[in-house]
């Protein structure tokens, strides 16, 4: 992500932070998108930089005046003035804030923590079954279809807010299912000021060994992180750790790798 578009979201999310947590203003902005998904030409409209802003402004309260409120207003006539380079980076951007408010919602209802780690869990869920992860990245499947899958397997296994989240990450704005959800874990971790560490042992961790290494990163980051521990046999021993865009890499398979590299 260049600066300049890392600087244009951030201000969208200032405007979205000034409608406050309302529980349907993620639904309405996700309607949106949806509007904007299948309509190319609105796309091309709201995001054409040569566009006069007020008529803009004109054209998103003749769509959607009557049909969302006031804080989903805001936020696309927010996002409709600013250059995103593409109308599709536009649809992106207004979904980011709906995932945004989805979480704030939760956060809200003090649910953000449980929301977190059930998406990191259906996450891990699809990434272990090759047939799960082929069904719903499959584009010959409707994009409906693939949604209903998604929320009949969490069905009373997870929260309202998870289910509607795990539901939208279908449409894998960030290439796959599973990037989709790590950015949606990263936007959740930013609205709690922390940062997503990505644990991978070989084994479950101990007690111990878990509030060992939660308080090492936090030394790390410089302030509170979101653990994600994944656990893979094929690492032999040790753990490797992502936090950011930093890797710490202390698995016994990755130095048999490196001597193998050294000796070839």
């Amino acid at each position: 992500m260049s600066q300049s578009t890392d600087s244009r979201l951030r201000e969208l999310d200032a405007v979205l932070d000034q409608q406050g947590a309302a529980p349907e203003l993620a639904s309405q902005l996700f309607a949106i998108v949806d509007v904007l998904d299948t309509t190319p030409a609105l796309r091309r409209a709201l995001s054409d930089p040569a566009a006069d802003e007020s008529a803009k402004g004109t054209l998103v309260d003749r769509l959607f005046g009557t049909q969302v409120g006031a804080g989903a207003l805001a936020v696309l006539k927010a996002a409709a003035v600013r250059r995103w380079g593409s109308p599709k980076r536009l649809a992106d951007a207004v979904e980011r804030q709906a995932v945004r408010a989805e979480f704030s919602s939760a956060s809200s209802a003090g649910q953000l923590d449980q929301v977190s780690d059930e998406l990191f869990r259906f996450g891990q869920t699809v990434a272990g079954n090759d047939e799960l992860r082929e069904a719903l990245g499959n584009g010959r499947v409707p994009l409906a279809a693939r949604r209903q899958l998604v929320t009949t397997l969490l069905a009373g296994k997870a929260s309202p807010a998870t289910v509607r989240l795990a539901e939208r990450a279908v449409s894998a704005r960030e290439r796959t299912y599973a990037l989709t959800l790590d950015n949606y874990a990263t936007t959740a971790a930013q609205l709690r000021d922390r940062q997503v560490a990505k644990v991978t042992v070989a084994q479950p961790l101990t007690a111990d060994q878990d509030a060992r290494l939660r308080a090492a990163l936090i030394r790390i980051a410089g302030r509170q992180v979101d653990v994600q521990v994944t656990v893979d046999p094929e690492v032999l021993g040790g753990m490797r750790v992502q936090l950011g865009d930093e890797v710490i890499e202390g698995t016994i398979a990755q130095r048999l790798e490196d001597a193998r590299r050294q000796i070839a």
